[in-house]
């Protein structure tokens, strides 16, 4: 018999009938804004932020979450990091200082790290080179370092944490998607069946997490001119764009049959999608690599002959199938109804370009102390007062040293003096380290966030520096490719 009920719980699910929606909201109580629902696809993986309750630290959190990522923030005041940052961080106790804290607690599938640490820096009254003005009543404040020294913070600390994420960080041609080996509340939230109880059949599947995978099981009927079983996520928000890559690589263990992976580019329930069918060895795990060129465009199991070819920026949901159909009619040679099963561990994007892994805000001036020809007195204070700080822009420019020999891709941000102004202002790159001026502590957590996403911010060290002018569009991945040129010449 015809399940009325569990055809409603689909379209329910899958938000296909808003009312249906809203009503039960109402009466479960739901509040619209559900901190349960998925964000987007890069939940999955994680972005760990070192020096989160700092002044860059903090807004580079803020963004972080608002793009969509999973956020997991090194703290070593977790009452003080939960005052200041958002709660939908993950707060995990360590110090850079003491590598034995660095371990599988706080770098399990982490996918990037940003690092914004840096010793506390502040100016205290006191003894000043020139005691005479002091005396007639002006009050002058040098500044010092407050806590731990230049060395730990800057050189050792950030070394520290190179290598412990170097043992975790995973190939950055791959972007993954999901991992059903760890599983969250997230990922069980977003997958949902789809049989044919929508079009009158009586096929039931689901989809079960444990510890080590996903399991999409269940039973698949022809009865009332049925026969598919499936599951698909609800459309992503944001969509993943998987641009640069080659196309999805899924490791499942099936049981002999033939299954179908299909990918939409649209929110809509019923359109077009872009499918690959493949074979399983019973009870063996393999890889299957789905190129994006050999995806078929079909809608209800019939190719669509003028279908754009697949828009692999704007992938709004995935989907397990199980049906008696090939394409067109055609059977599918290795179906056979009843029960099925099919375990999945991960799904990702492979071929992709290199990304950055590690974004470093370290500061300009980091190479000018001790270089031949430099006027001090022209030189902002941090590099005129660099052996009073304990040789902090030194230390500094180690630990960019280690970034650079660790083989990791990386970005080295150097900023000017950082203020508390508003961002959104015009900014001025370079290299060689010679400009000066300020920029906001807003304009430089926008662009740690966007060195993520640009392969052309791969293994790129540059300075910046804002104007007084507002900001214009910004062609990020022109921006960042011509500075990695720039860089390669130089």
């Amino acid at each position: 018999m015809w399940d009325l009920n569990r055809f409603v719980k689909t379209l329910t699910f899958f938000e296909v009938i808003p009312l249906l929606n809203w009503v039960q909201d109402l009466v479960k109580g739901v509040s619209q804004d559900n901190p349960d629902k998925l964000i987007g696809a890069k939940n999955v993986g994680v972005v760990m932020v070192a020096g989160a309750t700092g002044g860059v630290g903090k807004r580079v959190v803020g963004q972080l979450i608002e793009k969509g990522y999973k956020v997991r923030c090194l703290v070593r005041d977790i009452d003080k990091a939960r005052s200041i940052l958002n709660d939908k961080a993950d707060l995990v106790v360590a110090d850079i200082t003491q590598p034995e804290t660095l371990n599988s607690l706080l770098m399990g599938n982490i996918q990037a790290v940003i690092c914004c640490t840096a010793v506390r820096v502040q100016p205290v009254e006191g003894d000043t080179p020139d005691r005479a003005k002091y005396n007639q009543g002006v009050k002058f404040y040098m500044p010092q370092v407050v806590g731990d020294t230049p060395e730990n913070v800057e050189y050792k600390g950030v070394k520290n944490l190179i290598e412990a994420a170097s043992k975790y960080l995973s190939p950055s041609n791959e972007k993954l998607l999901f991992d059903f080996t760890n599983p969250s509340i997230e990922i069980k939230n977003v997958w949902g069946a789809i049989d044919d109880v929508v079009m009158g059949g009586v096929s039931q599947s689901n989809i079960q997490l444990s510890s080590g995978n996903a399991l999409f099981y269940g039973n698949v009927s022809t009865e009332n001119s049925g026969g598919f079983a499936s599951v698909r996520t609800k459309n992503f928000d944001p969509s993943f764009n998987l641009s640069g890559y080659e196309g999805i690589e899924i490791r499942v263990k099936g049981d002999g049959q033939r299954y179908k992976f299909l990918l939409r580019t649209e929110t809509s329930w019923d359109g077009i999608a872009y499918s690959y069918s493949f074979n399983t060895e019973a009870d063996t795990w393999i890889n299957v690599k789905i190129p994006f060129t050999e995806l078929t465009p079909v809608f209800r199991a019939k190719t669509v002959k003028d279908a754009p070819i697949i828009n692999v920026n704007k992938i709004c949901s995935l989907q397990l199938m199980l049906s008696k159909f090939e394409y067109d009619g055609e059977l599918n040679a290795e179906f056979s109804p009843g029960a099925f099963a099919l375990e999945v561990e991960t799904i990702k994007a492979y071929g992709g370009q290199n990304l950055p892994q590690f974004v470093l805000v370290s500061s300009a001036g980091v190479t000018r102390p001790g270089r031949p020809g430099i006027n001090l007195d022209e030189e902002p204070p941090a590099v005129k007062l660099n052996d009073q700080l304990g040789g902090i822009l030194t230390w500094k420019l180690r630990g960019e040293d280690s970034l650079r020999e660790s083989g990791i891709p990386y970005t080295i941000i150097r900023p000017c003096a950082l203020t508390e102004e508003a961002g959104g202002k015009e900014l001025i790159f370079e290299q060689g380290d010679n400009i000066k001026g300020k920029i906001s502590r807003d304009d430089i957590a926008k662009l740690c966030v966007q060195a993520l996403q640009q392969p052309s911010a791969c293994n790129v060290t540059f300075e910046v520096k804002s104007t007084e002018n507002n900001s214009s569009y910004i062609d990020w991945e022109k921006l960042f490719s011509q500075l990695k040129q720039d860089e390669i010449q130089n």
